[in-house]
């Protein structure tokens, strides 16, 4: 359902024709994305083996995957199919002046990457079937259902297992029976409203450890929600500014063309993670700290010079090192909840991340117009100050197997 509001409103995006509807499309799908991405690693993580938990950190290299693939589209087309720069809109100025028909490029970004995310949506839907989690549907009381969904993924490899409903009844007891009663409208309603309550979110807090992990993980996940599109967000225009007559402002083209390079380089460091995370004495919180105080210090260094040699040098090491600090984040996020909680602990911390995400534009917008280095000194800080909370983290889950 996520893929399909993505891959839907990102084609209606390219479609609308005033900028609030633009707005309106970017914001449903939006909602399609903060739906997509707590729910994949933490179903990923329910199907893996013990000893195969790195694969989790591997997961996120589809994320700088998927931002080259954007960003070498946007390369291709937006310098070639854009007005251009200064030319008013052909609404509000007579010739010569910014035509729909000239400046198509964001359109056919919008509608290519709209239409990859919906045959995505197709592949999943049609071409294999997604199995409910087991550990999900026992802490339910499913029994049967949990049964069925392991003897479904064991076909689906090619093997058999022993598992049985009176199996697990001898091992783990028998669930309670619950009859099945006719609810009117009113009760349906009132059931559905009670999963938002407190019940769902008391268990993160269950024990001191984890309810002090709950929190610190919660601010590292609000935090980078803010820093990341401060300075990823508006990279374009960071990259398009000049620097005074020695660099004059650099084309559309070369713009774009940093921006891919930047995505290339960003690539190898979710691969990387994925080795880092079982060093010992490194593991998922070392890594996380490292990459993470690594970004705060180099956005800084983005700021000392206005040569774009330089500034391309710092958004490439600042990509790679991000890379490695989400990649190990949204690994580390739904290892350390039990899994009957895993979702909301995940899901709010990925609701803080687009909230926060929100704020963004509103300090670059106020910020850069005192100073346009504001933002990025923002950013900055604000990756530093979640470094300061992961090396917090009681709980490391290095080599242990997730609840």
């Amino acid at each position: 359902m996520t893929l399909f509001l993505c891959g839907v409103f990102g084609i209606a995006v390219g479609g609308s024709p005033t900028w609030i509807g633009v707005c309106a499309m970017f914001a449903c799908l939006g909602l399609g994305v903060g739906g997509n991405l707590p729910v994949d690693g933490a179903l990923f993580l329910e199907f893996l083996p013990f000893a195969s938990g790195n694969l989790l950190t591997m997961l996120s290299v589809w994320w700088p995957v998927g931002q080259l693939v954007a960003s070498l589209i946007a390369w291709g087309l937006v310098p070639k199919y854009t007005c251009a720069e200064g030319l008013p809109s052909c609404h509000l100025a007579p010739a010569p002046c910014c035509a729909k028909e000239d400046n198509m490029g964001w359109r056919y970004l919008t509608y290519i990457l709209g239409v990859l995310t919906f045959l995505m949506f197709l592949s999943r839907f049609f071409l294999f079937h997604l199995f409910e989690s087991p550990k999900f549907l026992l802490s339910r009381g499913r029994q049967e259902d949990a049964v069925a969904a392991v003897h479904g993924i064991a076909h689906k490899n090619g093997a058999k297992t022993w598992l049985t409903v009176d199996i697990l009844n001898e091992i783990g007891g028998h669930p309670d029976e619950v009859q099945s009663q006719k609810l009117s409208t009113a009760e349906i309603i009132k059931r559905q409203l009670n999963k938002f309550s407190g019940e769902r979110i008391s268990p993160l807090f269950a024990t001191k450890s984890l309810g002090f992990t709950t929190v610190l993980l919660w601010f590292c996940w609000a935090t980078i929600g803010m820093g990341y599109p401060l300075f990823n967000a508006f990279l374009p225009q960071y990259l398009s500014q000049g620097g005074g007559d020695k660099y004059p402002p650099p084309t559309t083209y070369t713009v774009y063309r940093d921006y891919a390079i930047t995505s290339i380089v960003g690539v190898p460091g979710s691969l990387i993670a994925c080795y880092t995370v079982d060093i010992p004495y490194i593991g998922r919180k070392g890594t996380m700290a490292i990459s993470t105080m690594i970004t705060g210090v180099i956005l800084f260094c983005f700021t000392i010079s206005p040569d774009p040699k330089v500034r391309l040098a710092c958004t490439c090491l600042e990509a790679f090192f991000q890379n490695i600090m989400y990649g190990v984040l949204y690994a580390y996020t739904p290892e350390v909840f039990p899994a009957p909680n895993r979702g909301t602990g995940t899901g709010i911390a990925s609701c803080l991340n687009r909230i926060c995400g929100l704020l963004a534009p509103i300090v670059a917008i106020y910020g850069g117009d005192a100073n346009p280095k504001a933002p990025v000194y923002a950013s900055g800080g604000l990756m530093l100050a979640a470094f300061v909370a992961m090396i917090l983290l009681p709980i490391e889950t290095r080599g242990k197997a997730s609840l």
